[in-house]
């Protein structure tokens, strides 16, 4: 028999058993004509016999087997229970060698709780409520760096998807001693410092961590992590001092702090390696929603060149819908930047974008353009507005024919400028494209364009400009 019909089977009996307990008696027969008084009362005097309720046969005939099933259930339960009390009592016991006083026992005992709390969520509850995480955090006060890396991982491991385990391990000091450990005269070593970055990590994903940590120190820490491991794509800690500097950016209290530490620059500088540029682009997508991430952004040498030639990379979106938003910000906030943006060639990549990119990549490139076309008709109408006073001013001698002909030179001659300023953006736009196209190429770095291209650029007109 299977084990669903064998459930199945189970419950149908329990079934019976419960209504045959509830069904009430039936009731006495109705006395007879002859009966008398003293059968009547013979038959009150007389002890209630109690009926054994007959086992129904099922299975065509087949001797039930309620009796033992019950009992098989019974003993299960028991044996679940009793392997649950053993289980903790040995956790218990394993609280108890955390809090000896010999090094060796409490290393022991930390890294039996790094084992078993790996991918037990509920030995991390019942470990964290019998106590485990104060003497876990006072393991990092030892000297010795086994001590140290069993109870950071410990630490760890307590911690994951368990936010009120994170919560306990942060208000115990673990951030301070942390730190502690990072600035002592001896440097702590590759796999300490990889802990403390994994720690970090974790415990920066709870929003109530982001401000404690921003504000410990730990961000410069991270920060100089970061730029030691740079270059190395396989580093695990890498990636994780990467991944925890998102999550502390998410705060946007700890913005002050990142400034502080020149990150803003590094990560710039940083993209183009397709290990970490998405990532790099998330954070930046974090500060730029400050008015002081922002400005470190703008003031980052070559950080407008290098996030437009971000729109480019038609073999990641992710990359390209992240460097449309922060463009997008920073155009919506400041003219200085939309400027930079224009000389930086945006213009050619953002029309690109509307066609080949995703649907919200295409939805922020429309957005920004449409800030360029308003910033463009505003010089427009001030080139216009002042033109026109100098036409007012003129003389007003001689005939209206006279006066005419200098009306539509005047005029010729704001076309001319407008013209020329829509020229000068179209050949910008250009020679940038063919500078990336050259990049892409491989081709050497003096390559000098044909002369019949300098003509077609130089012959552009106002038509291939979305204003």
């Amino acid at each position: 028999m299977s084990c669903g019909s064998s459930s199945r089977h189970r419950q149908q009996l329990m079934q019976e058993m419960i209504y045959d307990a509830v069904r009430p008696p039936p009731p006495p027969p109705p006395p007879t004509s002859t009966t008398t008084i003293r059968s009547v009362l013979k038959q009150s005097n007389e002890p209630i016999k109690t009926k054994r309720p007959v086992k129904n046969s099922i299975n065509n005939g087949k001797p039930d087997k309620l009796a033992d099933l019950l009992n098989l259930e019974e003993a299960e339960s028991d044996a679940e229970t009793t392997k649950k009390v053993q289980a903790l009592e040995g956790l218990k016991r394993l609280v108890k060698e955390l809090q000896m006083e010999k090094e060796e026992n409490k290393r022991a005992a930390a890294s039996r709780v790094r084992l078993l709390t790996k991918d037990d969520p509920e030995s991390r509850v019942t470990l964290a409520m019998l106590g485990t995480i104060p003497p876990l955090v006072a393991m990092l006060d030892f000297e010795d760096s086994n001590s140290q890396i069993a109870a950071l991982y410990a630490l760890l491991n307590l911690g994951i998807g368990n936010d009120q385990n994170k919560a306990a391990i942060v208000k115990a000091g673990a951030v301070h001693k942390m730190l502690k450990l990072i600035e002592c005269p001896n440097e702590p070593s590759q796999a300490v410092s990889d802990a403390i970055v994994a720690n970090f990590l974790g415990l920066s994903a709870l929003d109530s961590n982001k401000p404690i940590i921003g504000s410990s120190g730990a961000i410069p820490f991270l920060v100089k992590t970061l730029k030691i491991l740079d270059k190395q794509s396989g580093c695990q800690a890498r990636h994780d001092a990467l991944r925890a500097l998102y999550n502390l950016s998410i705060s946007p209290s700890n913005i002050p702090f990142i400034m502080e530490s020149d990150l803003i620059p590094f990560l710039v500088n940083a993209l183009g390696d397709m290990d970490v540029s998405e990532r790099i682009l998330s954070i930046l997508s974090n500060v730029v929603s400050t008015p002081e991430g922002r400005k470190g952004i703008s003031i980052a040498p070559e950080a407008f060149p290098i996030l437009v030639d971000v729109l480019n990379w038609t073999d990641s979106p992710g990359c390209q819908e992240k460097a449309s938003y922060i463009l997008m910000v920073m155009a919506h906030k400041a003219y200085r930047d939309r400027q930079a943006m224009i000389e930086a060639g945006i213009v050619s990549s953002l029309l690109e974008l509307t066609l080949l990119g995703s649907m919200l990549a295409q939805k922020r490139a429309s957005r920004i353009l449409e800030v360029l076309r308003v910033d463009k008709g505003k010089q427009v109408s001030g080139n216009l507005g002042g033109n026109t006073s100098a036409a007012v001013s003129a003389p007003i001698y001689g005939s209206s024919a006279n006066q005419y002909g200098k009306d539509c030179l005047v005029e010729e001659g704001m076309m001319s400028e407008e013209k020329k300023a829509v020229k000068l953006l179209v050949q910008q736009s250009l020679q940038n494209n063919m500078k990336r196209i050259v990049n892409r190429a491989n081709l050497p770095q003096d390559f000098v364009p044909s002369e019949h291209l300098k003509s077609l650029t130089a012959s552009s007109t106002s038509k291939s400009l979305p204003f």
